[in-house]
């Protein structure tokens, strides 16, 4: 996996192009750690996940599979649940094939615009693989049941505009333009409150602590945020906020 930094946004790209960025065992076990260095570092605004060569991500090496089904999925619930913690915007940016795993990466994140042509599928049911649960309920929260147990009884893949009207993505874009509003998205939330997006994103996780609604009032009187939010907009002048987690 290559990592790329610019202007408050890096950009994870999923490496393996002759097997159309299958993800390997050591891929799977490398994911983690990346994040968590890439969570402790305040430089880091936003995240983006991508893949090498016009294809996001064909899923697990299935030569790793033979080995050991339990043990290669294991390494990739724990790597998808590393993304879904992840404490910044993690936004999945889809070009080719978005397929098994690559598709657990993908709704791991907290949105996922897509190039037209761009091809989804959750293909266990073509393996005999039983689908983890956590990634099946993450799976049934983006797109509901009936479209969750579509793609898992299936395996069919879906077009970019039937995952866009299911909730699977978020936009779609013709590919030589998809570039051009993932920067312009990205720069948009490396300009607005960390604040704010933290708290949003721990929020709308699917079991939210209620009794963390005190800390995050805490920190937001702390913070100074709203202040600088209200000065900056009484001065009609672009806000400058310093918090960070």
């Amino acid at each position: 996996m290559l990592t790329e930094h610019a202007d408050g946004v890096t950009t994870l790209v999923l490496h393996n192009p002759a097997k159309r960025n299958a993800m390997t065992e050591a891929m799977w076990r490398e994911l983690p750690g990346l994040l968590a260095g890439l969570a402790d570092d305040a430089s880091v605004r936003v995240l983006v996940v991508t893949g090498a060569e016009n294809t996001f991500c064909a899923g697990a090496d299935i030569s790793t599979l033979r080995d050991s089904v339990e043990s290669s999925q294991g390494l990739a619930v724990a790597a998808e649940e590393a993304l879904s913690a992840f404490p910044k915007p993690a936004l999945a940016v889809v070009d080719g094939h978005c397929v098994g795993g690559g598709a657990q990466l993908a709704a791991a994140c907290d949105l996922r615009f897509a190039a037209e042509g761009a091809l989804f599928g959750v293909t266990p049911a073509k393996l005999g693989i039983v689908y983890p649960v956590s990634s099946t309920q993450r799976l049934v929260r983006l797109v509901g049941p009936a479209t969750a147990k579509y793609l898992l009884f299936s395996g069919e893949l879906i077009d970019a505009d039937r995952a866009l009207r299911t909730g699977l993505v978020d936009e779609v874009h013709p590919r030589e333009s998809l570039q051009e509003r993932v920067a312009a998205f990205t720069r948009t939330l490396v300009e607005r409150s960390q604040l704010t997006q933290a708290a949003a994103k721990e929020f709308s996780g699917p079991a939210p602590d209620p009794s963390r609604s005190g800390h995050w009032r805490r920190v937001a009187a702390e913070s100074g945020e709203a202040a600088e939010g209200a000065a900056a907009f009484m001065e009609r002048r672009a806000p400058r906020f310093r918090w960070s987690p």
